[in-house]
């Protein structure tokens, strides 16, 4: 069983909707989950954890959503060593904005690696022009990313 917590970075609300909707699935599969979002995914507390799921948007010119960027400032300017975290990240985005397409996800997974936490599995990029359903994408991958952990 693993304790995960998941840091949503929204916008419009889609990120939040698949962090909901894993919190809703993963217990039945054994694992205890807790999601921060809204305010709190900016000041989480990563110590003490074992298991990190950053679920978050891209909005804008591929920035960061407003509530994860204390975060990724965090990790960029104190670089705290993480090496005792796994980490795993879905990123939304849409294909249209191929140059931004979910940049904030892959800026998300770059400074968690910096910061020496494992990755495990692959990164999941939900594209919004061909997935209208993020969250049982989402759900799915994470269904077989847990058994990696």
């Amino acid at each position: 069983m693993a304790n995960i917590l998941i840091i949503v970075g929204t916008e419009s609300g889609n990120a939040q909707m698949c962090a909901d909707h894993l919190s809703d699935n993963l217990p039945g599969l054994g694992h205890a989950v807790e999601v921060a979002g809204d305010a709190d995914a900016g000041n989480v507390d990563l110590e003490g954890r074992d298991a990190v799921l950053v679920c978050t948007s891209t909005h804008g010119d591929g920035e960061l959503p407003d509530n994860i960027i204390p975060l990724a400032e965090r990790l960029r300017e104190q670089a705290p060593d993480l090496s005792h975290l796994r980490y795993g990240v879905i990123a939304l985005g849409d294909q249209t904005y191929q140059a931004t397409f979910c940049k904030a996800g892959k800026e998300m997974d770059a400074l968690f690696a910096r910061c020496g936490a494992r990755k495990v599995g692959e990164r999941l990029e939900i594209d919004a022009c061909t997935q209208p359903l993020p969250d049982e994408e989402a759900l799915n991958w994470a269904q077989e990313w847990v058994t990696m952990l």
